[in-house]
């Protein structure tokens, strides 16, 4: 169980096959294989050893590929960056886990020098862009032709295959640790749950940093199929690049597939060769859900539920429940059935499984659950303890197995597919001199799904705006983790035990809705 063993199923079997489409570049498996092999060899050369970290910050690309594969070719671990998050945040996930080589593309070379020289160990920085290097960076496409290419370094089962970072309930994200072991059979399950065909053309739309998009991405160059790139979600762009390329496969967020078959020129492009379209990181507005399913008629439609730790897959709601007896059954807002692998339980408190139809944590266990927390045994004890990976999210399980999500122990909000921890943003409000205490909660939104949103109660005499608190957070934190909207009070709603009431502060909220989240 290794990732690199498509690339060399292929190299044997179909190597002038296609392998990668990004614009006008096009590479078969061979010549992906001989970068790759090339691109370990200079890694290798630049120091990187068996189990060392190597990061990338850059959008959607063929290049994106070729450093997931020619890092595990070289024995290395990836630590692909969030590229929404601000300079602090990115240097915490460098100096966490000792990342010491660093590739970004031209997209955010404003922040290279900003990253290196706030670092604790400055990062060997690469620059992955067809131009010439800027001034104290290396040349990605100067090193793939110049480097000696490399036997595969052959690591995988339980070896480390990347550090994944999501937020953190203290204020400090948590990075994730997935094994070749973990991130395979996640790939091969999905595969036997949801077969892909032989002559499927995937296109990457979500942003390959996130463990959705690499999930898939392994999937395919397991397969052997080709992967299309788009740099990021871009409605016009998405809609062309199908047409032109006849995209059979995509797997996209909610907000992006409404502002899909929103966008005024959907009708006037030819989208008739999709059949597959799987959604997930956050639930879907069961109208915006109908509307894509008759604007898309041709595809079928499945819902992926999962989380960074479970690498991502725990539940699918497929196709047969997102036609008509799906939506009159209500089938299809359950968040589905758990796949290959992968078994799901519901627990009361003490983690006491719970009758059909009562509400608890969802608990799950299987190959693909993380091996742990980067550097925290105490949160990877208690996120695993009992040998099962507690989510913190409330459901109930019909008596048909099908899961449904209706709220959220965890302090966690889930804003545009992306994850906010309330204790991240906490963190950066009280840093603001005048704010006594705070709370964060999410809050319904059309756009968004769900919106931060922060109750502040203020030092006495001072006084500060609403857009004060936003900017300040704004220098601190990522923009999608920047409340969005904020109230002041004379005090929060506290326990006996002094702990805030947030679900106090959320009802008004969610008054009147069916669950609790969004």
């Amino acid at each position: 169980m290794y990732l690199t063993q498509g690339l060399h199923r292929m190299l044997q079997q179909q190597p002038h096959a296609l392998a990668t489409v990004y614009r006008d570049r096009r590479h078969t498996y061979a010549q992906l294989a001989e970068r790759v092999a090339r691109l370990a060899g200079a890694l290798q050369r630049l120091g990187m050893q068996p189990g060392d970290r190597v990061g990338l910050l850059g959008l959607n690309s063929d290049r994106f590929l070729e450093y997931y594969l020619a890092t595990w070719w070289g024995g290395g671990v990836v630590n692909p960056v969030n590229i929404r998050w601000s300079v602090p945040e990115i240097v915490y996930s460098l100096d966490d886990c000792d990342t010491r080589i660093l590739m970004i593309d031209d997209t955010f070379l404003p922040m290279a020098e900003a990253i290196a020289g706030s670092a604790r160990v400055r990062p060997l920085l690469i620059h992955v862009g067809d131009g010439p290097a800027p001034e104290g960076m290396l040349s990605y496409e100067q090193l793939i032709r110049e480097a000696m290419p490399v036997d595969d370094a052959f690591r995988g089962g339980d070896d480390l295959a990347s550090i994944m970072y999501t937020g953190g309930t203290t204020g400090r994200p948590k990075g994730v640790m997935q094994s070749h072991m973990n991130l395979w059979t996640a790939a091969v399950a999905r595969a036997a749950d949801v077969p892909v065909p032989a002559d499927a053309l995937t296109l990457h739309i979500a942003p390959m940093f996130h463990l959705a998009a690499l999930s898939r991405v392994i999937l395919i160059s397991l397969i052997g199929l080709p992967s299309i790139f788009v740099p990021a979600f871009d409605a016009l762009d998405v809609m062309q690049t199908i047409e032109r390329e006849r995209i059979t496969d995509i797997l996209i967020v909610p907000t992006m597939l409404q502002a899909l078959i929103m966008h005024p020129d959907f009708p006037r492009h030819d989208l008739s060769c999709l059949r597959s379209l799987t959604y997930g990181a956050s639930p879907i507005a069961v109208p915006v859900l109908e509307m894509a399913l008759k604007a898309l008629p041709n595809a079928e439609f499945t819902q992926g539920y999962g989380m960074t730790e479970a690498a991502p897959p725990i539940t699918a709601n497929g196709p047969q429940n997102h036609g008509p007896e799906g939506i009159a059954n209500g089938r299809l807002r359950s968040a589905g059935r758990p796949g290959l692998g992968v078994t799901v339980r519901i627990v009361d408190e003490n983690d006491n499984e719970v009758p059909r139809g009562t509400v608890g944590e969802v608990l799950v266990r299987g190959p693909n659950i993380m091996l742990g927390y980067w550097n925290k045994p105490e949160e990877t004890a208690q996120a695993l303890r009992g040998g099962w990976m507690h989510t913190g999210d409330g459901a109930y399980m019909d008596e048909d197995g099908y899961l449904y999500i209706v709220d959220r122990f965890k302090d966690m909000i889930v804003s545009g597919g992306e994850n906010v921890y309330s204790g991240e943003v906490e963190s950066a409000i009280a840093s603001h001199p005048a704010v006594a205490a705070c709370a964060v909660i999410g809050i319904p939104c059309q756009q968004w799904g769900e919106a931060v949103h922060a109750v502040i109660v203020l030092k006495p005499e001072r006084e500060v705006v609403a857009a004060d608190i936003i900017e300040h957070c704004r220098r601190h934190i990522a923009g999608y983790k920047t409340p969005k909207s904020v109230e002041f009070r004379a005090a929060l709603p506290l326990s006996g035990a002094g702990k805030v009431l947030k679900r106090d502060l959320r009802e008004p909220f969610w008054a009147g809705k069916d669950r609790g989240v969004s």
